[in-house]
This record gives C-alpha cells, sequence and structure tokens, in this order.
C-alpha cells in the first residue's frame, strides 16, 4: 500500500511545528492578558448536538463527518469548537457568569480543498458567556487587534450586525422564510465575487428587483459613519444598527480600527448580533483568518431558557500560519539553543547540560560520540545558535568554550558567565 495522507490534511515537521506553536503561545498569552482560561472539550460530539437546529445549521452538517460507535450510537467529529461550548455550558448550568474562556483544538470538515483550507484544522476561540452589551464585543475585536498586532502581521477587522442584515433584506423584499438561504449566497461574496451571487440569487428564484435592492445595500462604499448615514436613509429603525453605532463609538475610545461592512454576513445560522471577520493585507492568504459574533439564542436554546447572551470568535490557525511563514521565513529546524559537544568529557558533560537545563536552557548533548566537525555540521543543519566544546583542557581551567554559530565567534566562559550569557542572549 503507498504512502500517502488523507486529502485535505498535512503533515508538520519539526521546523513547521515550532512556528505554529509561537503562535499558539503568543494567542494564549493575549487571550490571558484579557481574563480568559483555558477550556478543553472532545474532539467527537453525538451527532443529535452537532445537527441540532440550534447548532450550525444545514449547511455545515453537509460537511461534518459521522459514524457509528460500537454501541451503534451516531457520533461526529466536531465542525467548530463553539458548538462544544454551548454543549458545555448547558451541562454545567451553574458556571459563574460572565464564564470566559479560551478553546484551542483540533476541528473537521469534509468539504473542498484549497489553499490554506484543510479537512482537518485547528481553531482557537476565545468567548464570553452572560454578557449582553456591545461591552463584551468591543473588548473582543480590541483583542483582534492587539493579537495580530503581536504577529508582526497587517490586517483589517471588518464587522457588520446580522439583525441589521435581516433588517436591510426583510426592506428589499426577502420573505423572513428565505433570509437564511439568501444570507448563505450574500456570505460567499468576499470569496467568489458579486457575479457569482447575483447567478445564485437567480437560482434561488429571487425576482430581479430584489436583487437589484440587495446588491445596491452589500454594496455601500464610503467611511463607516457615511456607510450608517446612507442606511439611516433607507431604513426608519433597527436594533442591528444601534448596536453598530455604540460598538464603533466603544472601538473608537478604544483606538481600535474597524471597516463596518453591510456585505459582511457570516453564512453559519446561530449569529444573532454582531458578526466579525479578519483580513489579512499583502498576503497569499485570501481568506478570513479570524471571524466570529454574537449568538444569544444558542446556548438558551440548549438549556430552554429562551435568550443566553454569548460572544465570541475563532482564530484560524493553519490560515495564520501560512501567512506567517509567508512573511518570517523561519528556517529554525530545532527548539534547541545550546548543543553540547563533549571531547573525551561525556560524563562531565552530562552534569553541564541538566545544570544549564535547571537555568531553563533548551540544551541538546551529542550522544553518538561524533568528532567536532560533525557536530558543528548537525547543528548548523538544524539552525542551533549556539555549540558548547567540552574538553579536558577547557574543565581544568574551570571554563568551557561557547560558539556562535552566526558570527562564528568563540568564548572560554566560567559557569556563571555562560549562564548569564544565555539569558541575554536567547529569546
Amino acid at each position: 500500500m503507498a504512502l500517502q495522507l488523507p486529502k485535505g490534511t498535512r503533515d508538520l515537521k519539526p521546523e513547521e511545528a515550532i512556528v505554529r506553536n509561537k503562535i499558539v503561545d503568543t494567542l494564549k498569552e493575549v487571550f490571558e492578558i484579557y481574563g480568559y482560561s483555558p477550556l478543553e472539550t472532545p474532539a467527537f460530539e453525538r451527532y443529535g448536538i452537532l445537527a441540532s437546529k440550534y447548532a450550525g445549521g444545514a449547511e455545515i452538517l453537509k460537511e461534518t463527518f459521522k459514524f457509528k460507535d460500537q454501541g451503534k450510537r451516531d457520533l461526529g467529529l466536531r465542525y467548530d469548537l463553539t458548538v462544544p461550548l454551548v454543549r458545555y455550558v448547558g451541562m454545567n448550568p451553574n458556571i459563574k457568569i460572565p464564564f470566559k474562556v479560551y478553546h484551542i483544538g483540533d476541528v473537521f470538515r469534509d468539504g473542498p480543498v484549497e489553499r490554506a483550507r484543510y479537512r482537518q484544522f485547528t481553531q482557537c476561540d476565545i468567548d464570553i458567556i452572560g454578557t449582553k452589551g456591545m461591552t463584551a464585543d468591543a473588548e473582543i475585536i480590541t483583542l483582534i487587534q492587539r493579537a495580530f498586532k503581536k504577529l508582526g502581521l497587517e490586517f483589517v477587522i471588518k464587522l457588520n450586525n446580522r439583525k441589521l442584515l435581516n433588517d436591510l433584506l426583510l426592506k428589499s423584499g426577502i420573505k423572513k422564510d428565505k433570509l437564511e438561504t439568501v444570507i448563505l449566497t450574500i456570505d460567499k461574496l468576499e470569496r467568489f465575487g458579486l457575479d457569482t451571487v447575483k447567478k445564485e440569487l437567480k437560482q434561488k428564484k429571487i425576482n430581479n428587483d430584489v436583487i437589484k435592492k440587495i446588491i445596491n445595500i452589500i454594496n455601500i462604499k464610503g467611511r463607516n459613519n457615511e456607510k450608517i448615514g446612507k442606511i439611516k436613509k433607507s431604513i426608519e429603525k433597527s436594533d442591528g444598527l444601534d448596536e453598530i453605532d455604540e460598538l464603533l463609538s466603544l472601538l473608537s475610545i478604544l483606538n481600535v480600527d474597524a471597516e463596518f461592512d453591510p456585505s459582511l454576513a457570516r453564512g453559519l445560522s446561530y449569529y444573532t448580533g454582531t458578526v466579525i471577520e479578519v483580513f489579512l493585507k499583502n498576503s497569499k492568504v485570501k481568506s478570513a483568518v479570524c471571524a466570529g459574533g454574537r449568538y444569544d439564542k444558542m446556548i438558551g436554546s440548549f438549556l430552554g431558557r429562551g435568550n443566553y447572551p454569548a460572544a465570541g470568535i475563532s482564530f484560524g490557525l493553519d490560515r495564520i500560519y501560512d501567512a506567517y511563514v509567508e512573511k518570517t521565513k523561519s528556517q529554525k529546524k530545532s527548539v534547541t539553543n545550546v548543543y553540547i559537544v563533549p571531547i573525551g568529557t561525556f560524563n562531565e558533560s552530562l552534569k553541564i547540560a541538566e545544570e544549564l537545563r535547571n537555568e531553563n536552557v533548551k540544551v541538546d548533548i551529542d550522544l553518538t560520540g561524533k568528532g567536532p566537525s560533525k557536530n558543528l555540521q548537525y547543528a548548523n543543519s538544524l539552525g542551533i545558535p549556539y555549540v558548547l566544546f567540552i574538553g579536558e583542557d577547557e574543565l581544568k581551567q574551570g571554563k568551557v568554550k561557547l560558539k556562535d554559530m552566526n558570527s562564528g565567534k568563540e568564548q572560554l566562559m566560567d559557569a556563571k558567565e555562560l549562564v548569564l550569557f544565555l539569558q541575554k542572549n536567547l529569546e
């Protein structure tokens, strides 16, 4: 049998996993700065949970991996982290509110494979459960800005409101029972363009006059206040527009740049208010790298108690990774910072390696007895920044020889000097 990966998956080599972990660590650091705590859930759920009418909707179920266990129970791989979170909250109704968590894990979708789109991919979610106002939405968007700045990526944050979009579509002549299917089509605008959206709306039996009104809505141009002004002329009252006004005002106080985009839809059916998508500038990754919004009805529907306010976003780790390596071109193939080469001093070198590890230095040591030349080639091939030679002559002087692999400079140091140097010069 030929050895090959399942379509839509990939292996990550050590140098790739190092970068990926760095991104995750950066995101975790930002999440915790804002007071979010970690949560973990299983990779698969009972299919009835995933297929609930309060979950992701019919469209996402087409891409859900479904299977049975030995007890013939219907199960499915999770397609996002939001539904498992909702299930968790439903099973733990006495959690303290607001409940602020981050949730990092693999999700699975049996969908079409394209650049930066995989069938197994990792999401990094944050959610606030139990906060009604736009303060939660503003905090989430502020967190997004901090995270992408810390990653060194150029980005644009787009936002809209599903209540507003619903009101605008109803005013355009869309019947209430067709709102969801029309929103699914509008959601394709960024990926497939205006012509595709028009064509699909016609296929859904929307008449030309209504299509023209819809296109006028999603094509509104200008600055945020100009777009809002144009919408206010066409609609008398909308709770969604009031929420957009309040959100943009809070973001202005927080010095956060975000673009109000009336065409932004987010296809999943559980969104009830603010919707958010983040796109990168000057990158080959064109799909959204972070997305989410407010979903006030989902948890309450599972709990049977009406609205239960919640808002959250998901960082698409795989897409962010692709953009990050495109920008940074990292060559580091090992986490090792210091590679020890014993020269007839293996036992003593083992002790020194442990002493350095006690100082939180990431250390590897030659366990095979290679000569200095081959060890230097090995360290260089992995991008290890420092090589430490430990010979009998150095030990008699109470010193070791450290080689900087970038500059080629070598220097003798005692133990204290070595630790201070490494603490100063390593990340």
